[in-house]
């Protein structure tokens, strides 16, 4: 299974997985603790982590296709969430 990680510099990563959680738990399967979330698709998983001064995210999809797939559908509810802080992602497989 492909796997995918980005380390984003940011101060708000506890307030992006939370808001993030509640987005996406009406309809998919999501787990959340104080700075960690879990987050289950149909193709893969989405782990984020609250780090000093980032937020670490991990997704593991079924195929390098769901990985692409995912890691632009993250990106871009993480830059939506973020509001006005520019967030700078780039994915590492």
């Amino acid at each position: 299974m492909p796997i995918s990680r980005a380390e984003i510099a940011t101060e708000s990563g506890e307030k992006l997985i939370r808001r993030l959680c509640k987005h996406w738990a009406h309809k998919l399967e999501v787990a959340y603790q104080e700075g960690e979330g879990r987050v289950t698709f149909e193709g893969g998983t989405c782990l984020m982590q609250v780090e000093e001064g980032k937020l670490v995210v991990a997704i593991e999809a079924l195929d390098e296709e769901g990985l692409d797939r995912l890691e632009g559908v993250v990106a871009s509810h993480l830059e939506r969430m973020a509001g006005d802080e520019v967030l700078e992602i780039i994915w590492e497989n």
